[in-house]
């Protein structure tokens, strides 16, 4: 027994020669395994009942041994959970991130030589196809009726024409990006529109009355500063250039901003109203997410097929309603719906942090793409400026550790 006795020695804080405070010291240790370990049989041990010294020590190694292998089968169980969804928001991640500059850089391609076509008419096209593509995943994948939507969206009235304000926003958003990327360059719109984050914080405060953190107060600050920078890169760079025009700058740069404001005032709508109206009578598990994007995507088409019949009427009337379409026009379309639905369908495995990096990234590659598709000129401004918006998305979508360290 000298090598087991050793054992249980070497367990103990320190070595107690007395049999009734060794015995003592064991059933303490023994007991508070067994607190540890409440799934299983504890392994109380009573002073009087046990005198056994050689059978304390065969239970006492028995129950620490068990109670490490649970330990360490809780962790590689945890280790692999942890490891699996950090690969699906990795995946999620980069899928974002390309989707975003993909984007970006297909329609600067389609408008740096301002084609004459109908926004409207893009947009409306892309609902469509959103619409088509969520009818069918329904249909065929999740082998539901056309009758489950009718009845989702029958219950989910008050919702639906809430929605009408996120549908005109999303809408207003997507013409202005054929506004904005028709007169200034990728790089450039790709920095403005991380200043959705300023406007949602500022409607967040104004409306939500939430309280920012030092930390996401200083991000904000940092991040006017590099869209400042950006914008002062880009305004000496047309400048420079004798083909550029200020004004058409100026347009782009403001359809730009009307984005990012449009977005905060869409996102605290969203959190004010919508959720907090939200139907508790329908079940999240019987009506999935193809059932909302049906329900945003029927609210966009009418929006944006009312503005189109108002305002561009005659023109259709006229010309049709695509006139001027280019089948890279129409890619762009295309991958408005199908990359929208793409990225709508993994969100759930991005919070909102990895959304942010995602946007961050992507305003990165886009400039650097930019640079070799384009020829746009990215100068030491522009960096600092892009360098200072990286630096305040990462600060802003912190954590609280992060927060304590840095305040």
């Amino acid at each position: 027994m000298r090598p087991l006795r050793w054992k249980l020695e070497s367990l103990a804080p320190h070595n107690i020669t007395p049999s009734v405070q060794r015995r003592q010291v064991a059933m303490e240790r023994v007991n508070r395994a067994s607190m540890m370990k409440p799934q299983k049989d504890a392994y109380v041990l009573d002073s009087e009942s046990s005198s056994d010294d050689d059978d304390l020590e065969k239970r006492l190694l028995t129950a620490v041994d068990d109670y490490n292998s649970d330990k360490s089968e809780s962790n590689e169980s945890s280790s692999s959970t942890t490891s699996v969804l950090t690969r699906l928001g990795l995946l999620a991640l980069l899928l974002l991130t390309l989707h975003n500059c993909f984007s970006m850089l297909l329609i600067r391609f389609v408008m740096k030589n301002q084609p004459n076509f109908l926004a409207s008419a893009a947009v409306l096209v892309s609902e469509l196809i959103k619409l088509a593509g969520s009818c069918s995943y329904i249909l065929f994948i999740q082998k539901k009726s056309i009758g489950s939507i009718a009845k989702f969206l029958k219950e989910d009235r008050k919702n639906t024409m809430l929605l009408v304000v996120p549908a005109c926003a999303y809408n207003f958003q997507m013409s202005m990006a054929y506004v904005a990327l028709a007169n200034i360059d990728a790089a450039l719109y790709s920095v403005i529109c991380q200043s959705r984050l300023l406007f949602t914080a500022v409607c967040a405060v104004i409306f939500l009355r939430k309280k920012l953190k030092y930390i996401q107060l200083l991000s904000l600050i940092l991040l006017t500063c590099g869209v400042m920078l950006c914008n002062m890169a880009d305004q000496r760079d047309s400048k420079d250039d004798p083909n550029g025009s200020t004004s058409s700058v100026t347009l782009g740069i403001s359809a730009a901003l009307g984005i990012s404001f449009s977005s905060g005032i869409a996102s605290v709508y969203t959190e004010r109203v919508i959720k907090g109206n939200k139907n508790k009578n329908i079940s999240e598990q019987e009506y999935g997410l193809a059932y909302t994007q049906v329900q945003l995507a029927l609210m966009s088409i009418f929006t944006m097929g009312t503005y189109a019949f108002i305002q561009d009427w005659d023109v259709i009337k006229t010309n049709g309603l695509f006139h001027n379409f280019s089948s890279w026009a129409a890619l762009s379309v295309v991958n408005n719906a199908v990359g929208g639905l793409i990225v709508a369908s993994v969100l759930k495995y991005a919070d909102s942090v990895l959304k942010g990096y995602a946007t961050a990234l992507a305003a990165t590659l886009t400039g650097i793409l930019s640079y070799f598709m384009f020829g746009t000129a990215l100068n030491s401004i522009y960096f600092m400026g892009i360098i200072n918006v990286l630096v305040a998305v990462i600060l802003y979508n912190g954590n609280d550790d992060l927060h304590r360290l840095m305040c």
